[in-house]
């Protein structure tokens, strides 16, 4: 049915925009033409919302991406196709996951430099941040390091933009992946965020555009969950 117009990586602060109904599947599952609403990956939780047709509400409660084609699924059947409709996105947690995002690059992308360590998983939730690190030893003065090193930079005026760049040429540059064994899709470009002279990852996410946007982080704990398996969980506040 071709591609659903991600909005969402053109302009993360978009808050509503007008949509038309491409197709309905299994009554609550729509395909709309363009959509704000992201539908999660990389770690961060999918968006939620509303679908608003004339005086009529449709909330969004998940949204998946399948193909080229992003399902937002609605609490109630009733949409069809060539219905226009409005998006509104759940602002408050969008721009929650939004800082949250920027503040994981950025502690991750610290820790690995520290230390030398890969992203073996991570999960943005809307009170705290969860990372796994390959790495054997981890203590917590190389952590808190990090965290102030962190809320050091949250304090300075320092630009995120996003790109996109020819895959050949985005996978020179070092740590775009910081994920261990993971590689960016088989496509000619890759969508970059960067921390302006701090740091660049492939990404497919939403983020604020200045550091000082996300406030500050918090260290939760640190867990070992094995020889090379160490967890970290921070909140920002």
């Amino acid at each position: 049915m071709g591609l659903t117009r991600a909005l969402y990586l053109e302009d993360s602060y978009l808050r509503e925009c007008e949509a038309a109904v491409v197709k309905v599947i299994e009554g609550k599952k729509v395909v709309l033409d363009q959509t704000i609403f992201y539908p999660g990956g990389g770690g961060q939780p999918h968006d939620t919302g509303k679908l608003i047709r004339g005086e009529e509400i449709f909330n969004v409660t998940y949204v998946s991406k399948v193909g080229d084609e992003i399902l937002h699924e609605v609490n109630r059947d009733g949409l069809v196709a060539g219905d226009r409709v409005r998006c509104v996105v759940d602002w408050d947690r969008r721009y929650k996951l939004m800082r949250s995002h920027t503040a994981a690059h950025l502690f991750a992308s610290l820790v690995c430099n520290e230390t030398g360590a890969l992203v073996t998983g991570n999960q943005i939730e809307e009170d705290k941040v969860r990372f796994d690190f390959s790495l054997e030893q981890m203590d917590r003065e190389t952590i808190m390091r990090c965290v102030e090193k962190s809320n050091e930079l949250f304090r300075q005026d320092i630009p995120v933009i996003w790109y996109e760049l020819p895959r050949e040429e985005a996978m020179k540059i070092p740590g775009t992946v910081k994920m261990a064994k993971a590689l960016p899709p088989e496509i000619p470009k890759l969508r970059i965020v960067e921390i302006v002279g701090v740091d660049k990852q492939a990404d497919g996410g939403t983020h604020v555009k200045n550091l000082r946007e996300v406030g500050q982080i918090r260290l939760i704990k640190i867990e070992s969950k094995g020889r090379l398996h160490k967890r970290v969980y921070f909140a920002v506040e």
